[in-house]
């Protein structure tokens, strides 16, 4: 399948889950998700057969509640529909085993937050801030959560819609797809530093550059996938070994750091974390009764 530009969100539940199987605004036992945050799509699929909650964004609509969320731009609204989603599909499966937790999986192309002044007042960063903690939840509840990179995944949305699952996969770069923490000409205005020569560290240095092959360097995603056929697969590959963890530890955002040390990425993680503790440990006693 090709992805489009605009709805590469809506293709890639087409092209991950089974036959007509996806349900728009149904997740967990709730259906009442259809009258906020149109840049989010939530509902629930089969995917190898399993029964699977879904998340994307949708780049083709824009909230005409808040001009500033469009083009995928995960807003106040989008944040909690996408929050109460998978809260309720935690209520639906609390009683379950863990093999019977449904997975979660995130289909991400997100351009950022973006949020205007009316959002900052309404509590646009609680509402992102609760997605992501909901997220977190989940998977040490032992839902498989895995986040599929297939376009854009930037800043505080990649933060809050992504960086919580417990694996991430990404399309290639053939695809466009583009992971950074913020753009060079924003880092440029924080560090001071001039945009050219952070182009130029941006080819070597994995800190600075956005594709995903830089960040599968850093550890931050598990795997590049080099065809949309092979995404589903992808998928289904990445939660039956979720299933197989022993611990939900072994999974997310702590368990990168190791694999980006692994890959030559992050050399001195280690040493700081090490150093860091070291000077806590020696001060403890006179802050910890």
């Amino acid at each position: 399948m090709n992805m489009g530009a605009a709805d590469r969100g809506r293709d890639a539940i087409r092209l991950i889950t089974d036959g007509d199987s996806f349900i728009e605004n149904l997740a967990g036992d709730f259906t009442g998700y259809g009258h906020i945050g149109p840049g989010a799509v939530v509902g629930t699929g089969k995917i190898g057969g399993k029964t699977a909650t879904v998340i994307a964004n949708d780049a083709a609509v824009m909230n005409g509640r808040f001009p500033t969320v469009y083009s995928g731009i995960i807003g106040l609204e989008e944040g909690y529909k996408m929050a109460m989603a998978v809260y309720n599909t935690i209520g639906a499966d609390m009683e379950k085993p863990a093999l019977g937790k449904r997975p979660i999986v995130l289909i991400v192309d997100t351009p950022g937050n973006g949020p205007g002044k009316t959002e900052e007042i309404f509590g646009m960063n609680k509402a992102t801030g609760a997605y992501q903690l909901a997220l977190a939840e989940a998977r040490l509840r032992r839902h498989p959560v895995v986040a599929a990179v297939v376009g854009r995944a930037i800043s505080g949305a990649f933060l809050c819609h992504g960086l919580q699952a417990g694996r991430i996969i990404a399309l290639s770069k053939d695809f466009g797809t583009m992971i950074h923490v913020m753009p060079l000409s924003s880092i440029a205005r924080i560090t001071k530093m001039d945009i050219e020569t952070l182009e130029e560290l941006s080819k070597t240095n994995p800190v600075f550059a956005s594709g995903a092959d830089f960040f599968y360097k850093l550890g931050g995603v598990e795997e590049i996938i080099a065809s949309t056929d092979e995404l589903k697969p992808a998928v289904i590959r990445h939660i039956g070994e979720i299933y197989a963890e022993s611990a939900p530890e072994s999974t997310g955002p702590w368990s990168r750091g190791g694999l980006g040390a692994e890959r030559g990425g992050r050399l001195a993680r280690a040493r700081v974390i090490t150093q860091m503790k070291a000077e806590f440990d020696s001060v403890a006693d006179k802050y910890i009764f």
